[in-house]
């Protein structure tokens, strides 16, 4: 016991390096502001050129689109190339549609898939590539309640975070052979960007939409950052496959 009081006490994520997707704004930026602040120098990719502000020492800002193959090729190789290594993945980037099933055309509900579960595929694919030959690795899906509850004119959005719940088992099983963790994180709302698609002030939006969770409350982006961190740790050790929910109590009341 007293060797693992002292394992735990120490920080486990300094010297690490990491790629965060989505990592422009909201969740994503929070994550990469906050690995950073702990040792950890990030490739932070996003569609965005916002993405480019965060250029510093330790953080590399990359633009790149999570539905193609190429852009995950890109991100690993930048963290090889820049900082030698990959230990950490957090696949983040995602989008949102609010459409009844009856009008969403089909580049519309392929583009929800395309960005919130096979971007997380191809990213988890080359990450896994350096990660199991050094034996050691973190990976973080970012989900959402929506991994296991929907509402109406959700079906493409609860779709995609359905498939990453299950991506993020099926993954975990077959990377902790080789010392990799695979894990996700479902958040309630959070108050960010992601809803300006579907509602004139989408911040506004899902604050107001927090208030409905158990907690009254919506999420800050750093409270689901400081989430992401724990399971990118040693400290989270023991978690294999799960899905995190930090969602205000969301995913356990009756709707």
């Amino acid at each position: 016991m007293t060797d693992m009081t002292a394992q735990y006490d120490k920080d486990t994520l300094a010297g690490r390096v990491a790629i965060v997707t989505g990592a422009a704004s909201g969740i994503g930026l929070a994550t990469t502001l906050l690995l950073h602040r702990q040792g950890v120098k990030v490739v932070a990719l996003s569609l965005e050129e916002e993405v480019l502000q965060l250029n510093r020492e330790g953080i590399t800002g990359l633009v790149a689109d999570v539905r193609y193959e190429e852009s995950a090729a890109l991100a690993v190789k930048t963290a090889l190339d820049c900082y030698g290594r990959l230990d950490i993945l957090v696949n983040n980037a995602g989008i949102i549609i609010n459409k009844p099933v009856v009008e969403m055309s089909l580049e519309e509900w392929n583009r929800v898939l395309a960005v919130n579960a096979t971007g997380a595929f191809l990213f988890a694919r080359e990450a896994l590539r350096p990660m199991m030959a050094a034996g050691s690795g973190a990976i973080v899906n970012v989900g959402s309640y929506a991994c296991f509850q929907t509402f109406p004119a959700l079906a493409a959005y609860a779709a995609s975070k359905g498939a990453l719940a299950q991506l993020t088992r099926t993954l975990a099983l077959e990377a902790i052979p080789h010392g990799i963790r695979v894990n996700a994180v479902g958040s309630g709302d959070v108050v960010t960007n992601i809803a300006n698609a579907i509602n004139p002030d989408g911040r506004a939006f899902l604050a107001e939409h927090g208030t409905h969770a158990p907690i009254g409350r919506a999420a800050s982006p750093e409270e689901i950052a400081e989430v992401i961190a724990f399971l990118a740790s040693d400290r989270a050790s023991y978690l294999v496959g799960s899905v995190v929910m930090a969602d205000g109590g969301m995913s356990v009341a009756i709707q």
